[in-house]
This record gives structure tokens, sequence and C-alpha cells, in this order.
């Protein structure tokens, strides 16, 4: 690991113990948490998925990797936005195996370009049944991302000083592909992007954790 007190700090708060969905609600939907206020434990044939936070330094600031997903009638997510990565398979073995092999798939980042520094608290999405494992990882050199076109429209590459400031979480009225709107549905605002539902979630906790930005130092990167 490449030495660096931002992220050594972050690595510690990661390990627990997390806000977990006291602060994933902050940024749910009233109906999401009218579904999940009675579970107290994900279904036990809930589908797998493992998403990555990757986090890389660019621009003398701290920024994360967001995708828009390729239109897809048979996607419930189809064009929303969310972090790189999807269901996990029994060849990947551990979990974050899964995030990184999504990862490298969906924007080109290989596996060995990632140093893995924690994971958030798992997230359950009734809608697609998916229980959804976030890791957090930081890019160890600087590269160029490259999508994957027949899943991903657009690489988003927002800074976290742009997520943490007040003015990005905002309101709307979100309309779902089956009619149904939510109303109220709190979402950060990227660049005109909507950023709502699970990804909004996990960025809730992950937000709430990480060490104050300013003057934070270049990390030495390899």
């Amino acid at each position: 690991m490449f030495p660096n007190d931002w992220l050594e700090s972050l690595r510690l708060r990661l390990q627990g113990p997390l806000p977990g969905r006291t602060a994933q609600y902050r940024m749910a939907s009233r109906r999401r948490i009218e579904e999940l206020k009675d579970l107290p434990s994900p279904p036990a044939d809930a589908h797998v998925a493992c998403v990555l936070n990757l986090l890389h330094w660019r621009g003398n600031m701290w920024h994360t990797v967001l995708i828009r997903r390729s239109t897809n009638p048979h996607d419930r997510h189809s064009g929303q936005i969310s972090f790189p990565g999807g269901r996990w398979q029994i060849t990947d073995g551990a979990l974050v195996n899964a995030a990184l092999r999504e990862t490298e798939e969906e924007i080109g980042v290989p596996f060995d370009a990632v140093e893995i520094i924690g994971q958030l608290t798992e997230l359950y999405i009734p809608v697609s049944h998916f229980l959804v494992f976030p890791f957090v990882g930081v890019l160890k050199k600087a590269l160029s991302f490259r999508p994957q076109t027949s899943e991903v429209a657009d690489i988003l590459t927002p800074p976290l000083s742009l997520l943490t400031a007040s003015e990005s979480r905002k309101i709307t009225d979100i309309t779902l592909v089956s009619g149904l709107v939510l109303r109220d549905t709190p979402y950060f605002d990227i660049d005109g992007h909507v950023v709502w539902g699970a990804t909004a979630m996990i960025l809730s906790e992950f937000l709430e954790i990480i060490p104050p930005l300013e003057n934070t130092p270049q990390p030495l990167l390899s």
C-alpha cells in the first residue's frame, strides 16, 4: 500500500463499526425504507452482487467512479447511475473478486491496479432481489477508463468534494420503468445526473465515515 495518512485513516474507519442502515436511509426513498424496516435480515435466497467504490487521485483531489448503465428493457436498473459491479459467480470465489472482475469488464481497470482497503455495509434491493456487497478500493496507478459499450453508456468521475457538498443532495420525484412514481426521493446531483437508490445509499454511508478532505496530501502512487 502506498503511504498516505488520509487513506490510512479511511482504512481504519472501514474496519468499523460502520453506521450501516442509519446512514444508508438518509438517501433512501420512503418506499425503500418501508420495504426494509420490517426486514431484519435479507432473504436467504437473495441473489448476490458486488460493487466497487474505486477511489483515484486526479487534479489534486480524490475522485470516485460511477457508470451510467446502457438502456436495456430487460434490466430493472436500465439507464441508472451505479458503481461498477455485478452478480457474484461461483467461479469468483471470494466476494471481492466479483467486484474486481466486473470493474475490469465494465471500465477496463485490471485486478492488479486496485488496492482494496475495506468494505461497507451490505444492502438488500427488494425490486431486483439482490443483496449488494460494496467494497472500497484505491487505484494504484494513473490509467484511462474504458467503458464496456454493451453495458456502460458513460463513465462519471466525480470528486469526493462534490459529493460531500450539501448542495449536491437534492430531492425529486423518480418515475420508474413500471410507471410508479417515487415522491420526494433524495438523490445526489452529479453534474445534472440523478444518483439515487442503492448507489446513493452506499455513497451516504461512505461519505459519513471519510476523513476530512481539506488539505489532503497527494498520495505516492506507483
